[in-house]
């Protein structure tokens, strides 16, 4: 398989395996959609990781097999393309990417799904694509100035260049740089932390942020009131603030 789901204390990692540099080929593209769905579904994935392996996250498309493919296939791959980032990008629980060596064009667009990012100092991340004569196809032109605003963007989408660690930490592309030993298990324990936390609440806190980014602050407001609201007839809430008054803040346990 090109794509694994492995669970471990509540925490599930989404792991790239094509060799040697996570292609991101069709195969893989529906194989990582059917996986995300799945972590999804699972009550036992309460947080999820995103990696490649220790040497690379994925270094973009499978070009050998886009170059044989005309306007009229692509017309027909383009969505499920976009539709299979998409999954991973609205997973209702914690994502984190662990961001080892390559993070190319698609591996970019992958890693820019996450709700955190957290890159290996040797990582180098970019959207190529305009050297190829094309643009960005599963989310790049949409996610990422979203994330660090839409001049930075452009930047990176019109020059094509790849940005090291430094600079992707210095513009807001990764939200952390550690040695590339340590990346795989600081993003597992920043997943392993949060799977600990109130599930419906971190999809409610998800949720309203993601909204609110894609439409107006009216909208985004009443996202957030129904699910505050919402959030009162849950038990993870009576839990939590039954041990804020007898224990002091920080000490629930949620299940």
């Amino acid at each position: 398989m090109t794509v694994t789901l492995e669970v471990a204390e509540g925490v599930g990692t989404l792991r790239l395996d094509r060799p040697p540099m996570n292609a991101l080929d069709i195969a893989t593209q529906d194989r990582l959609k059917e996986l995300a769905e799945e972590a999804t579904r699972r009550d036992d994935v309460r947080a999820v990781v995103i990696y490649g392996g220790e040497r690379v996250f994925a270094a973009g498309a499978d070009i050998k097999e886009m170059q044989n493919m005309d306007h009229a296939a692509m017309v027909l791959r383009a969505r499920a393309l976009q539709d299979s980032f998409t999954a991973v990008a609205r997973i209702p629980k914690p994502v984190v990417a662990a961001v080892t060596g390559y993070a190319l064009g698609g591996g970019c667009e992958l890693a820019l799904c996450a709700d955190y990012r957290i890159a290996a100092d040797n990582a180098k991340l970019g959207q190529p694509e305009i050297l190829l004569g094309l643009i960005p196809g599963a989310g790049g032109t949409q996610r990422l100035p979203r994330l660090i605003g839409p001049s930075r963007a452009k930047d990176l989408i019109f020059t094509g260049r790849q940005v090291k660690a430094d600079e992707a930490l210095a513009i807001g592309l990764v939200d952390r740089v550690v040695p590339a030993a340590e990346v795989y298990e600081q993003a597992h324990a920043w997943a392993a932390k949060l799977a600990q936390g109130p599930s419906i609440a971190l999809r409610a806190a998800k949720e309203a942020v993601d909204t609110g980014l894609e439409t107006d602050i009216d909208t985004g407001l009443a996202v957030e009131r129904n699910w505050f609201a919402g959030l009162f007839a849950t038990e993870d809430r009576e839990r939590g603030m039954r041990s804020f008054v007898e224990e002091g803040p920080g000490k629930a346990r949620f299940l």
